[in-house]
């Protein structure tokens, strides 16, 4: 939480409980000038683009003060209202369909910042451990950490549980009831349920969402975490060991029977709460035999652990995008826009199997080396006498990050 939001009365009331479980009077702190500063701070730092108002953050800074004062007064008087959301689609890195995303204005952006630092310590305080998706200090290699933790101590019959289009399938009046649980501010549940009903704009056309919560909003990911969180008590409460990281997650058992028992639990909660298990990507998985799953990027199987096929051909995309054939720029150049990409796949995976690195190194070069083909007249991929005529060493010379040797270098640190 962050200081000066939260006061010190309110801290103490955090730690003991409020009476009745539910909190009133929020929405002065919502609209409170350091909370409103603090929250456009983070979506500043954050960028974006331009909302269906086409402000920019550049345009949104150049007044901020005033801009700040609005929001407050908006938000004290009752008359703020968020506008719709811009749609686009954005490529999924290694596949073919595309990801619908939701822009929301700046000013949008900057009041659900507000009321996300507001609402959120209200439920940390309590959120299941095993929940690791978009919580303050937790991230997706503490998730991994975990189901390495539970698989080395000899759980590895695992559930892969998928729940289809989850955050554009959340029913509406179901999010609200388990909000009001904890929250009695009807300003705030008004302000809620407004970015829940949010018109969409793509194009011309414009809609009104039944369910879901918008994506790309900032109040998302807080939301599908309320609303998943019974089930991940349920599940405690059931003794299961289940890791999610928001709508990703495995149950890890320790035979067939009790994986059984947990799909039957995970159908019944997930159809009693307007969710649905995807058909195909839900099943049941002996991570101790060939085949095993993928859990955020990673693929487990017979105890070991590497990239999953998706993961890679986004680290192919990626790269490809940065090395065409035509690429008119110097190899230092490419050198150092493709460096960064390596280095952060490389930091993501550095705990996989030894032999993990030799296939994508070999690749990036096989790349590079088909560019200086071109350049000299050549045609199709860097192959043959390339390797000798423009070798590994020659690449190191120019700066090229190489996964194997900082996998060797990291071992030996270790």
């Amino acid at each position: 939480m962050e200081a000066g939001v939260w006061t010190e009365r309110m801290l103490a009331t955090l730690e003991e409980g409020v009476k009745g479980g539910k909190w009133f009077s929020l929405v002065d702190k919502v609209y409170a000038e350091r909370t409103l500063r603090l929250a456009w701070e983070r979506v500043r730092r954050n960028h974006g683009s331009a909302g269906v108002d086409r402000q920019s953050i550049e345009a949104f800074a150049a007044r901020a003060e005033r801009n700040l004062a609005e929001l407050a007064r908006d938000l004290r008087e009752g008359t703020y209202r968020p506008q719709s959301v811009r749609r686009v689609t954005i490529p999924k890195p290694g596949r073919p369909e595309k990801r619908p995303l939701g822009i929301p204005t700046v000013k949008d952006r900057v009041v659900q910042t507000a009321l996300k630092l507001v609402l959120e310590p209200i439920w940390e305080v309590s959120f299941a451990e095993q929940s690791y998706g978009f919580r303050p200090g937790r991230g997706c290699k503490d998730a991994l950490r975990r189901v390495v933790e539970l698989m080395e101590g000899g759980a590895t019959w695992v559930v892969e549980v998928d729940l289809k289009s989850y955050f554009d399938s959340i029913p509406h009046s179901w999010l609200m009831r388990e909000v009001e649980k904890r929250v009695a501010d009807g300003r705030v549940l008004e302000l809620l349920e407004a970015y829940l009903s949010q018109k969409v704009m793509e194009g011309l056309e414009q809609w009104e969402p039944e369910a879901g919560t918008p994506q790309g909003a900032v109040i998302s990911p807080l939301l599908a975490n309320i609303y998943l969180d019974p089930l991940d008590q349920a599940m405690m409460e059931q003794g299961y060991q289940m890791v999610r990281y928001a709508d990703d997650m495995v149950v890890l058992c320790r035979s067939r029977e009790e994986a059984d028992m947990v799909l039957e639990l995970l159908g019944e909660w997930v159809g009693a709460h307007g969710l649905t298990l995807h058909p195909e990507k839900t099943r049941i998985v002996d991570a101790s035999q060939r085949g095993g799953f993928d859990f955020l990027g990673y693929h487990f199987e017979r105890g070991m652990r590497w990239p999953s096929e998706r993961s890679v051909k986004q680290f192919r995309a990626a790269i490809r995008i940065k090395t065409k054939r035509t690429n008119g720029h110097s190899l230092a150049t490419i050198v150092g826009e493709v460096n960064p990409i390596i280095r952060g796949w490389f930091e993501y995976f550095k705990h996989s199997q030894r032999t993990t690195f030799r296939g994508p190194d070999g690749w990036v070069r096989m790349r590079l080396r088909s560019i200086l083909r071109r350049r000299n007249h050549g045609e199709g991929r860097g192959r043959g006498a390339d390797h000798q005529r423009w070798p590994n060493a020659y690449f190191a010379k120019q700066g090229l990050f190489t996964m194997t040797t900082a996998f060797a270098l990291a071992s030996q640190s270790r």
